[in-house]
Parts: C-alpha cells; structure tokens; sequence
C-alpha cells in the first residue's frame, strides 16, 4: 500500500462487513437483472435495506439466487483491496453520477476480487470472508416505480 492510501481518510460505517456485502449485492443485481447500482440504501448491523429499479418483479427462484450467490462470494473469500486515482483515471465501469460536487480529484476504488469495483471512502473487511453469512429478511416490489427492495442482515 503505498503513503498517500496510508494517510487517506476513511468515512466511517456503522459496519463494515454489511458496507462490504452492500458493495457485492449492488453488482449481483447488476449481473442478474441488468439494472443500476441501487438508488436509495441503508446498511446498518442490525439490518438493511437497498433498493434498485427493475424491468419486471424478481421471481421467488430469482430471489433465493440472490441469496446464494451472495454467500457463494462471501465463500469465496474475495480480497477487497483499495487505489487512489485521478478523475480522469477512473475505469469506464465507475460511475461518477453519485460523487459530490466537492470530491477532490483524487477518487479512491474499492475492488472486491475481480467482481466489482466503485468510488467508495467507507471502511470495509480485508475480504469477502469476513463478511458472514448474507440473510435475506424480504423484499418489496412497487408496480409503479418498477422498485425493489431488498431487506437483508449479516450474521
């Protein structure tokens, strides 16, 4: 790890491994249904909560695959593994959409193994398999906005 990834700042998290695991789920969803990073979440130990616009409800076999492969990538014991880069080095995968007006120029990417990757300053395990096992609570599905939400918790 180089100096400058030393002395950077991290944002702290209620809980890093459901921050972790909210990283894996947004690139499952992305991977199953096709969608976008989720629009409105709230990781917290207890419990959590993200949800996503979709074209169509998920089925409950689509569910269950959720489920599994978050635990089959917790299993896996991917590394998360941190890089400091310039705005105009950022991979054509990383959205910029959500930083603030006042990020500074150098953006730190979080990698979770070759899975996933995002602009991200909170804190998070050193790999997937400290994360636990991913338990979904339920879900929620509205017709109108094409939103789903996904209530989980990390045990």
């Amino acid at each position: 790890m180089d100096n400058d990834l030393l002395n950077y700042e991290e944002r702290d998290v209620s809980f890093p491994p459901a921050h972790t695991a909210e990283h894996l789920l947004n690139q499952t969803m992305i991977r199953l249904f096709g969608c976008g990073r989720s629009f409105n979440a709230h990781v917290e130990r207890k419990k959590s909560k993200m949800s996503f616009h979709l074209d169509h409800k998920p089925t409950r076999q689509e569910e269950k695959e959720i489920e599994r492969r978050m635990n089959a990538l917790i299993d896996e014991d991917l590394p998360v593994t941190f890089e400091l880069v310039s705005r105009d080095e950022l991979p054509e995968e990383v959205s910029t959409e959500r930083l603030p007006e006042d990020a500074p120029d150098t953006i730190r990417l979080v990698r979770i193994g070759d899975y996933d990757v995002c602009a991200c300053n909170g804190k998070h395990v050193r790999s997937t398999s400290q994360i636990g096992r991913f338990e979904m609570l339920g879900t929620n599905w509205d017709e109108h906005e094409h939103s789903f939400r996904v209530r989980f918790k990390i045990v």
